[in-house]
């Protein structure tokens, strides 16, 4: 179905859902974000969008405007589910850092040693195959410093991962899907873009951490974070598909065109539109589903060092790890390169860390870390002020919604700062 932002139900016109303590200051913040995210939904920059912000423990705010469905009319509400994409990847993180800490993974050893198809690697260099001098090490991959490419034209191991991800995509409905550990074996036979740790380069490392995680932990990826994470967390509203009893607080896609915001049903990275089937590839860069307020027990167990609710989750050494900045300048300097909002900041463990808040383009404190997703879900902690920040979305691209999640935050590091 296609409609203009004006056209949306009536109801919607003046729509609040007011849940927060009412001090001044929360109400002051609170009425700002809902301005933002209500102008952006009339101009039809997103179909719908909520917010949630926490503080030292305390919610502080939550808003929420728009539609998760427009076809049906059905409203965003605080219990919509998103597609994360590649705010999958912090809990990707996670997990590797928690068998780090568990002696079971080092970070220095060769990827090979894990999954011996990585043992000989080369980089395509405009057409001709170059065997790789170093090994990537699963350091590379959590730093994107491997040179394992996404999808896309610009070169020929690109293209090659794009033939991988299309032959995924031709199987997705079919008897015999691809799996997570043949997903990686696959990606093995894609040639590198450069030489294992010297430059940085955003791909699909994170979905071979997720069969390095299997065959260390005997486990699907799946199965280890529902027993490692969403039990203990109590998100039992996340996982790599939404069972049928959910289905309906699943927000559609949308993207944008001359009509209007238009529902886009695509299969993208190989991960199927409905997300109605558990999957056997679970993507450990896209693949999850999630609300706001189970992402935030994720992101509350990190700010409280890996204990929540007095459940110890992870080491506090490992969220440290973690949440540190793992690459060199001048690998920061291909980080910016690509998004130009990221400046002062730096990359690592599969997130952005804030590491010079004078040269950022919002505001941010030394130490903030998180990430975003390709449909514009939004991720933020910022240690020093004990701020966890979330925003829920589905636009292609992330496009206009990506200007409005910084207007967000500036509104709240401005009010709670």
């Amino acid at each position: 179905m296609e409609t203009h932002a004006a056209d949306f139900c009536k109801y919607l016109k003046d729509r609040r859902i007011f849940r927060i303590n009412k001090e001044n200051g929360e109400v002051t913040m609170y009425n700002k974000i809902y301005s933002a995210i209500k102008n952006a939904v009339d101009n039809g920059d997103a179909a719908g969008v909520n917010t949630l912000i926490i503080q030292n423990g305390k919610e502080k705010a939550y808003c929420e405007y728009g539609l998760r469905d427009i076809g049906n009319c059905l409203p965003i509400t605080r219990d919509t589910i998103f597609r994360l994409y590649s705010q999958t990847k912090p809990v990707t993180s996670a997990a590797v850092m928690l068998l780090v800490s568990q002696g079971k993974i080092d970070l220095s050893a060769w990827l090979s040693d894990y999954i011996p198809e990585f043992d000989n690697m080369y980089i395509n260099t405009n057409g001709e195959k170059i065997p790789c001098q170093n090994h990537i090490t699963v350091k590379d991959l959590m730093n994107m410093t491997s040179g394992i490419p996404y999808p896309g034209e610009w070169c020929e191991s690109v293209k090659q991962s794009g033939e991988i991800f299309w032959k995924i995509d031709q199987r997705l409905y079919s008897d015999s899907p691809v799996s997570t550990a043949e997903f990686a074996s696959m990606m093995s036979g894609v040639d590198l873009c450069f030489e294992p740790g010297t430059e940085f380069m955003y791909g699909a490392s994170a979905d071979i951490l997720g069969a390095l995680i299997e065959h260390v932990s005997s486990m699907s990826f799946r199965d280890f974070l529902i027993k490692n994470f969403f039990e203990p967390l109590e998100m039992n509203d996340t996982d790599f598909y939404v069972p049928k009893e959910k289905s309906y607080r699943l927000a559609k896609v949308y993207d944008y065109s001359e009509n209007g915001l238009t529902e886009v049903k695509t299969n993208h990275l190989g991960l199927r539109y409905e997300r109605d089937v558990i999957p056997l590839f679970q993507s450990g860069g896209a693949g999850l589903c999630s609300t706001l307020d189970d992402y935030a027990k994720f992101g509350l167990m990190l700010l409280n060092n890996g204990e929540y609710n007095g459940r110890r989750i992870m080491p506090p050494q490992a969220v440290k790890f973690m949440t540190t900045s793992g690459i060199t300048t001048e690998q920061s300097l291909q980080l910016i390169s690509g998004w130009q909002w990221l400046s002062g900041y730096s990359y690592g463990n599969l997130m952005r860390i804030c590491k010079d808040e004078s040269l950022t383009s919002l505001f941010s404190s030394n130490g903030e870390y998180g990430w975003d997703g390709w449909l514009g879900t939004f991720f933020s902690n910022e240690p020093a002020h004990g701020i966890t920040m979330l925003v829920g979305v589905q636009q292609v691209g992330v496009g206009k919604s990506g200007s409005l999640t910084r207007k967000i935050k500036n509104i709240v590091m401005s009010e709670l700062a």
